[in-house]
């Protein structure tokens, strides 16, 4: 495995030029304490310019939490404390994810890539009855995709097949992708609708495959399937969601990552997922990020993954 290069041995190098030319982000990352995130110094590897966190959920209390909520209260994870981890890990695109937590109710993440400005996009939780113009207006402010959760609480109930269907067919005028969170179970079981989707289709956390099985799990093929059917993608979040072994090598989910960036390395994004709500122990955000050195050990596909394939996917341009 090729060893990381730290910041330390990167400027020691000689290359510290790119930094001055923008090449590389010259701010990568300094000693901070982060609200919702464990550990305070900052990645060990290197993180270009533009590299985007295209997984995060940003919750402020001035946004009630959906009536259907009966989990962790709506805190102040805001964007303010969301700044402090871009300063610690050095990236500086953003992808703000809606919560389950509010449900249909959009205004907290519009809210939030308004305040980021042009290095944010939204994913956004939508009703089968939204109207055409209300889609419409929240691509005007930055939503380029939704999000149909199978895992967590909804709004409207429970997640079917035909409401996946349905809500894709709506969106694939405004040329947005489907976000999926689902087991590996559910994958699985609905290979053949997430196969016949019209629009592009983000998958979730790793797939979410069961950490004791991993690649031999039944929906593995599927995934592959869908990968190399060139108009899917896959997230690289939520280590410490897909592992029994722990922290910091999460050897299980590092298995998993790896193959997809072997055989995808076009169709793979990073997110941190923070504020990591829900975990009694807080992972530290460094150490997932300087997970991607183990799943991609060339510093060129790694670029790849979070800048070049999330420019591609978010539709980011400046």
């Amino acid at each position: 495995m090729v060893k990381p290069m730290t910041r330390r041995v990167f400027v020691g190098s000689g290359a510290a030029a790119l930094f001055a030319s923008g090449s590389l982000n010259a701010n990568g990352g300094t000693d901070q304490v982060v609200p919702y995130s464990s550990g305070v110094s900052p990645p060990q590897s290197i993180v270009p310019g533009n590299a985007c966190d295209s997984h995060i959920h940003i919750f402020n209390t001035r946004f009630p939490a959906s009536p259907h909520w009966k989990g962790q209260p709506v805190d102040d994870s805001n964007v303010a404390a969301y700044r402090l981890l871009q300063k610690r890990i050095g990236t500086t695109r953003t992808v703000v994810v809606n919560p389950s937590t509010y449900g249909t109710d959009n205004r907290s993440t519009l809210d939030a890539v308004a305040q980021l400005g042009k290095s944010a996009r939204a994913v956004v939780v939508v009703d089968l009855d939204i109207a055409d113009s209300a889609l419409k207006e929240m691509a005007a402010q930055g939503a380029v995709g939704i999000r149909v959760n199978f895992v967590s609480p909804q709004s409207w109930g429970v997640t079917t097949a035909e409401r996946l269907e349905a809500m894709a067919k709506r969106i694939e005028p405004l040329g947005w992708h489907m976000q999926v969170y689902m087991t590996g179970d559910q994958i699985a079981d609905l290979a053949d609708v997430l196969g016949r989707l019209p629009t592009p289709l983000v998958i979730d956390h790793l797939a979410r495959l069961p950490p004791a099985v991993g690649v031999g799990h039944r929906a593995y093929p599927v995934v592959r399937k869908l990968l190399d059917g060139g108009r899917t993608w896959i997230k690289l979040s939520g280590a410490y969601l897909n592992t029994e072994s722990g922290p910091p090598a999460y050897a299980d989910a590092t298995r998993v990552a790896q193959s997809y960036a072997a055989a995808a390395p076009d169709r793979l994004v990073w997110g941190s997922d923070w504020p990591h709500r829900g975990e009694k122990n807080l992972p530290d955000d460094a150490v997932l990020f300087d997970l991607l050195a183990a799943w991609a050990p060339d510093e060129a596909t790694r670029r790849k993954l979070l800048v070049d394939n999330p420019s591609n996917l978010y539709q980011f341009t400046a």
